[in-house]
């Protein structure tokens, strides 16, 4: 089944992908970040934030962002 699968970590365009059926949410991440850590991102199904046992559907858009940005540095003084 197809998904739209955008990575807000700098990596381009969405990209439309396949996705098995009963994939969930955290086998999906899991795939296509693998030394990465889910607590570090905002992962949301369809705008919606999700669980990680969520099961993908025909045509959810899950879109993945970091929430800690490395090397960042506060508001300048």
């Amino acid at each position: 089944m197809k998904c739209l699968f955008i990575n807000n970590e700098g990596s381009g365009f969405a990209s439309h992908i396949d996705v098995a059926p009963g994939t969930t949410v955290q086998q999906l991440f899991n795939k296509h970040l693998p030394d990465r850590s889910a607590e570090d991102f905002l992962i949301r199904v369809n705008r919606q934030p999700s669980s990680a046992d969520q099961v993908l559907v025909e045509g959810d858009r899950i879109s993945i962002t970091a929430t800690k940005i490395a090397g960042a540095v506060g508001p300048a003084r």
